[in-house]
């Protein structure tokens, strides 16, 4: 999974917070939900039960070396097969937030199993790589704002020299005449800025956008690694799922083949039933080596994400959507966005700029200082010289050929284009909101159908076995009734896993998917503290705010967020469908 910049989300388009991959738990056996009830179609509960007396069935047709035919007998695999499906339900309303280090007594140990999708959200707040790194890249920018402060304090130098000089000239008459010797010098110099026409001013606003922005980038990047975290969770659960479901399919097709057998030897079915019975079989061990093998991949990519690996995974029970209606999530995420906020920041970097190209018009005026303790003559010391000097130094540039005015327009530019992708951030977090919206919306309703198509579907398989026992049905018949069957249990734990996935593209579009939001007692890393340690660290008191102030006179506004200028921002179509709730029964 590539990670994007911010700087690209914001030219290009809305930063995919959530990539739903196929991932899977620790081992190939299924996750168990020993709580819940048993939801199993009746003919797979026969037909495990039946496998159960028969030693003949305990490596189901798989690979004896795969992951599915070590470790356990069918009927551990296989008990409680429907209960394994996810449970998705409605939790708490709004987390509340802890002020802290970030760091966790939730976190388990890097190299222990996660269990929960608490374990998983608070070991990959406190552990990934990803976001570790935005943080300490994010207090680095602090300190930049400590350094344009820091610019209009004194600055003390001091110098020391002691060379050898070695003269010779030569004289009309031919000789040459010359000195030579050592001698010593030192000099103390003191510099104070006064007055730089803005350009300090315009110095420290882009400092502190610079940082507001960075800080915002760590939002985004904190929203997509917590929407990785989600996405494999489920991931997981979906495919082990999967592994299940192909390996009860795999039982069924061979106690259909046991059956045909026997019928075929009494002359009841053809040649062409019985291998029309043997060809799905070898389909439904490659259907389950196929499930296992994706099993591994997303053990991987579990373990890439949360940084331990899986175990046995509890139904997840942590994002809850509080928006009332599409209007309100539109409203929070135009405030909270931290794509929207992240784009005001840049634009205010920009404009900082203009500024600053725009004070290089202006003079520039500096207090200087110096001592020197020198000697008369370059090849002794035996004689010496101590001179003291201030002096008010005015420096402006009368003639450069252009080169201010170019600067100034290529900023103003600049600043343009950043002005306009805030427009851009406004409308992508809009179409991000309403499309996770309406999907989520979608999901939830296919829920219930593909809860009453499963029902169906298991009722008519049961009747197609009685009728093609009684010859009114034929083994092609029964054959695809169980495909059909076997296709309404995938896609179902699929639907659940990507309803999941969409609760988090809908709070990672509205800025609410973060860690701390997420699991009430993980500590948060509070980046906006550490820019309030930092932010004076260069300040000379009294001198460095009162300079700040006089140098910020004729600038223009820096702080404040641009005006929208795009008169579409605003507009957002109304949902395609209502938000049903939280599916609180999941087969």
């Amino acid at each position: 999974m590539k990670t994007i910049s911010l700087r690209s989300a914001l030219t290009a388009g809305w930063l995919p917070f959530v990539i739903a991959t196929p991932i899977l738990a620790q081992d190939a056996r299924p996750v168990v939900d020993t709580t819940a009830s048993d939801h199993r179609p009746a003919a797979i509960r026969e037909a495990l039960d039946a496998s159960q007396a028969q030693s003949s069935v305990t490596t189901l047709g798989s690979n004896p070396g795969s992951p599915a035919a070590r470790g356990a007998q069918p009927s551990d695999e296989m008990d409680n097969v429907e209960s394994r499906l996810p449970t998705v339900q409605a939790t708490t309303a709004a987390r509340s937030l802890t002020v802290g280090e970030a760091q966790s007594t939730q976190a388990p140990a890097a190299s222990a199993s996660v269990g929960t999708l608490t374990q998983a959200i608070a070991l990959a707040y406190t552990t990934n790589p990803a976001l570790l790194s935005a943080r300490a890249q994010a207090r680095s920018t602090d300190f930049g704002y400590a350094q344009a402060r820091s610019s209009l304090g004194p600055t003390l130098t001091a110098s020391g020299t002691y060379a050898f000089t070695r003269v010779r000239e030569q004289t009309t008459a031919g000789p040459f005449l010359g000195a030579k010797g050592w001698a010593s010098s030192a000099d103390l110099v003191l510099s104070q800025p006064i007055w730089g026409a803005g350009r300090y001013a315009a110095s420290q606003a882009g400092a502190m956008a610079t940082s507001e922005y960075q800080r915002e980038s760590l939002r985004v990047t904190e929203a997509q690694i917590m929407g990785n975290v989600v996405s494999v969770y489920v991931g997981v659960r979906r495919d082990a799922q999967a592994v299940a479901i192909a390996r009860e399919n795999l039982i069924l097709l061979e106690q259909q083949l046991e059956e045909n057998k026997t019928r075929f030897s009494v002359r009841d079915i053809t040649m062409t039933d019985l291998d029309q019975t043997r060809t799905r079989v070898e389909q439904g061990r490659a259907q389950l080596l196929q499930a296992e093998g994706q099993l591994g991949v997303s053990q991987k990519q579990f373990l890439q994400y949360v940084g331990a690996a899986p175990g046995e995974l509890a139904p997840p029970d942590l994002l809850t959507i509080d928006f009332l209606s599409l209007e309100g999530a539109y409203s929070y995420a135009d405030t909270n966005s931290g794509v929207i906020r992240a784009a005001f920041a840049r634009e205010r970097v920009s404009r900082a700029q203009v500024e600053a190209r725009r004070a290089e018009y202006g003079p520039r005026v500096d207090a200087q200082g110096s001592l020197a303790y020198d000697s008369l003559s370059p090849f002794n010391d035996q004689l010496r010289s101590t001179s003291i000097v201030g002096q008010v130094v005015v420096t402006q540039t009368l003639f450069d050929s252009g080169l201010r005015h170019a600067r100034v327009e290529e900023a103003k530019a600049s600043n343009d284009s950043d002005t306009r992708l805030i427009d851009s951030a406004y409308r992508q977090t809009r179409e991000s909101v309403g499309a996770a919206w309406d999907d989520l919306a979608s999901l939830r309703l296919a829920l219930a159908n593909y809860r009453t198509a499963i029902d169906a579907a298991e009722r008519a398989y049961q009747g197609a076995l009685i009728q093609q026992k009684a010859g009114d049905l034929s083994t092609q018949d029964v054959l695809d009734l169980a495909r059909d069957l076997l296709n309404l249990r995938n896609s179902y734990t699929s639907i659940v896993a990507d309803e999941y996935v969409a609760r988090a593209n809908l709070l990672a579009a509205a800025g609410l998917l973060e860690g701390p939001r997420l699991v009430t007692d993980l500590r948060r890393y509070d980046a906006d503290a550490h820019f309030d340690r930092v932010r004076h660290a260069g300040d000379i008191p009294l001198l460095t705010p009162a300079l700040s102030a006089l140098d910020g006179l004729l600038s223009g506004n820096m702080t404040s967020n641009r005006p929208i200028r795009d008169a579409g921002t605003r507009q957002a179509l109304e949902a395609a469908m209502p938000l049903p709730p939280a599916p609180s029964e999941q087969r």
